[in-house]
């Protein structure tokens, strides 16, 4: 039965509150686009992606209207196209520049899998894609990357992080003129999930459908709001508040993907109940730790209170919906995230605070500005460390990291849009070269071993 008492309460969260659908995000397989004559294969996935995916803006434009439910971002994602390219036996970079035209011509802002997953070793295709990525990022506008290092089951490629640190280093300097955005579109994980609908790192996993919907919720300020509401609450009360509210917005978010799927004729997928701050007032995730109890994120209690958080937005998403994926939990982009930006400014909040965050959040260190001088080497050391977190953990990390060429400490990069702007944050100084130059694989831990 109807409730007009939820319909009004639906329409508060939209209009005052910052609720929206984060993302409509329609993987398609390229897997049947393999060739070895690589304008052949450019030409498939070109046709398979402007037909799949043709009416995907139309139909989150309708549910707009018809519904009233804000949809920011229609994307897409696609298969790893290191596997796509290996058959081509030379730079995949015509990928990327297809893959950007298909995105234009669908009218997708963004478009996810120039990807490699390489958590066990390299073939020689992933390591030409890998080396490509700079390159590509710096000829695209809506092309993003991500390369998968590490897994709880395989252990950390030391090699592979080696080469993420330069990679990454190499697209914040050829996107110099961009303010470094190449490196804004380039995620290293451990553990990544296949069916992620959010950039920039979603690609279609090869264990997914041939063509699938998946829906990215967000809504930290009715989160926020909803905590407000009880100043005086224990903190078991608290986690109830934002169980009930995750469970409402979850709802939300099944809707429009059960609506897209049977208007788009493709399976509907996954719901990722993440919440995905931006750089608007009242859309924070830190903003969310002050409203239970710290004077600033960033401060003692930080990384339990995010616990808290993350532990009840998934325990009610999962009441609402059993098609639960991708990253679902609390996003903490400094970048994206006003609160964390206005932490981060204040100094409340450091690299190795963030660290110890992502130990509890959903993905990881994301969205980083650091000094321009960074080393390649403290890159990839970063980006190990975050793939330790995730590997002994069972849970997924990433680094989506911008060194800030020319800036300093202190400095600020500002990209615009969703993606923010954000205080170049000092690191450690000293070296990790040595480590990171061992190379080799770091063991699986002892937990994966669960057969």
């Amino acid at each position: 039965m109807i409730n007009v008492n939820d319909i009004l309460e639906t329409i508060r969260m939209i209009q005052d509150e910052n609720l929206d659908i984060r993302t409509i995000t329609m993987g398609i397989s390229l897997l049947d686009c393999i060739d070895a004559d690589i304008d052949k294969a450019c030409a498939k996935v070109y046709e398979k992606i402007t037909r799949c995916a043709k009416n995907l803006v139309k139909v989150g434009e309708d549910i707009e209207r018809e519904y009233g439910i804000p949809i920011i971002n229609k994307r897409i994602s696609v298969t790893p196209i290191a596997i796509v390219s290996a058959a081509c036996n030379q730079s995949p970079v015509p990928f990327a520049k297809t893959l950007d035209k298909a995105a234009e011509a669908v009218g997708v802002n963004l478009i996810g899998g120039y990807s490699a997953l390489v958590q066990k070793g390299f073939s020689d295709g992933d390591e030409a894609l890998i080396r490509s990525i700079p390159e590509a990022l710096a000829c695209t506008t809506r092309v993003c990357s991500s390369v998968n290092i590490g897994s709880t089951k395989t252990g950390i490629n030391l090699d592979a992080c080696k080469l993420m640190g330069q990679v990454v280093r190499e697209a914040a300097e050829r996107t110099v003129d961009q303010k470094c955005f190449g490196a804004a579109k380039l995620v290293v994980f451990c553990n990544a999930p296949e069916d992620n609908p959010f950039m920039a790192g979603a690609f279609h996993g090869v264990g997914e459908p041939d063509c699938i919907i998946n829906v990215g919720v967000s809504g930290p300020g009715v989160v926020r709001a909803a905590v407000a509401k009880y100043p005086d609450a224990s903190i078991s009360e608290i986690a109830d508040v934002i169980k009930k509210t995750a469970f409402k917005i979850t709802r939300m978010g099944q809707l429009v993907g059960t609506v897209a799927s049977e208007r788009l004729g493709v399976p509907f997928g996954i719901v990722d109940l993440s919440l995905a701050p931006t750089p608007a007032v009242g859309d924070s995730v830190a903003h969310i730790l002050e409203e239970i109890g710290l004077e600033k994120c960033g401060t003692h209690g930080t990384t339990a209170t995010l616990a808290m958080l993350n532990d009840a937005v998934k325990k009610g998403g999962v009441m609402a919906s059993s098609r639960i994926g991708g990253l679902s939990g609390a996003f903490i982009p400094v970048s994206e995230d006003a609160g964390m930006i206005d932490a981060a400014k204040s100094g409340s909040l450091c690299i190795e605070k963030l660290e110890a965050m992502t130990a509890v959040c959903s993905v990881g260190l994301d969205m980083i500005c650091v000094p321009g001088d960074t080393p390649a080497d403290t890159i990839a050391a970063i980006i190990a460390d975050e793939a330790a977190i995730g590997m002994v953990n069972f849970k997924t990390t990433a680094v989506r990291i911008i060194p800030a060429i020319g800036c300093d400490v202190g400095d600020e990069l500002s990209f615009g849009g969703l993606f923010g702007s954000g205080p170049v944050m000092k690191l450690n100084t000293f070296g990790s070269s040595k480590f990171i130059n061992r190379g080799g694989q770091i063991p699986a831990p002892l937990q994966s071993l669960k057969n």
